[in-house]
């Protein structure tokens, strides 16, 4: 017996402007304002002049939105399924064929956009778009879910670095921390979600290693990153690196320690260390720590 159609009391309205926003609840909005940032932040950081950075913002941008709505189209019968809130497409307020023609026309928007940043930064690029949307269709109910996160925040400093017209490639301890954060935002992403996916069926890496695994070895891959972006680069650590380790190696204890009493101290620990990490992935990217 199939998963049930989203409901249909709760048609999309009839006005258009709630069937836009709810158009626009549907992209995950949130993490794709978040890339994008952080794409900004870096293109910045590399050297990019207004132009080409706007071009490169432009490029991630309609790359997330294509997958945020590929997401929730995909998605939608099993959200609906497990009750879950906050997803316009499974409650009926925006129809899934809208949301489907909303992911196309971002990803086929993404192709020139990633392309004009450069052959090798557009390839780059889409490379990371195409991981995605495979995660949304097949690879999130496999052991290789961790995979497409890996390669798109892998790829963030490779785009920002490949974009510089004559510029030196993207150094290979920006691209490994990126991987790092990559696996950090699946398994933080995925663990308020494990029961409800694993009654639907979907058995991801985290959902295999069931929600108190996950949890503890989520600061795991950030005090690697950590580690990676205070001392792989060449010179002593700076200011911003020692800092950044002297916060995440605490950090990942406490939460750790704490974990038997208080369920989310390792979430709450993680949180920490990314928001260290982010920063400083952003700083060694620019070269200015």
């Amino acid at each position: 017996m199939g998963t049930p159609d989203p409901p249909r009391s709760c048609a999309a309205p009839a006005w258009p402007f709630p069937r836009t926003l709810a158009l626009a609840r549907s992209c995950h909005p949130g993490p794709a304002a978040a890339v994008t940032v952080i794409a900004a932040v870096l293109g910045t950081g590399a050297g990019l002049d207004g132009a080409r950075t706007a071009l490169l913002v432009a490029a991630v941008l309609s790359g997330q939105l294509s997958v945020g709505w590929c997401n929730d189209a995909y998605d939608a019968r099993r959200d609906a399924a497990a009750g879950r809130g906050g997803k316009p497409v499974a409650d009926g307020s925006v129809s899934r064929r809208t949301v489907w023609a909303a992911a196309f026309t971002a990803a086929l928007l993404c192709v020139p956009l990633s392309l004009a940043c450069g052959p090798l930064a557009g390839t780059v690029h889409l490379t990371a778009v195409a991981a995605a949307w495979s995660y949304n269709l097949k690879l999130k109910a496999t052991v290789l879910s961790w995979l497409p996160y890996a390669i798109g925040f892998a790829a963030l400093p490779a785009l920002a670095a490949l974009t510089v017209p004559g510029g030196p490639g993207p150094a290979w301890w920006l691209v490994t921390a990126g991987a790092l954060l990559g696996v950090a935002a699946h398994f933080a992403d995925v663990l308020p979600d494990i029961e409800d996916d694993l009654r639907g069926g979907v058995r991801g890496l985290p959902q295999r290693l069931g929600p108190t695994a996950t949890r503890l070895l989520l600061p795991v891959p950030l005090l690697a990153a950590s580690a990676i972006l205070a001392l792989a680069p060449p010179g002593p650590p700076g200011p911003a690196g020692t800092l950044t380790l002297a916060l995440a190696i605490p950090a990942l204890l406490a939460g750790l320690l704490l974990a038997r009493h208080r369920r989310k101290a390792p979430l709450a620990a993680a949180a920490l260390i990314a928001l260290a990490d982010v920063a400083l992935l952003a700083a060694r990217g620019s070269g200015r720590a």
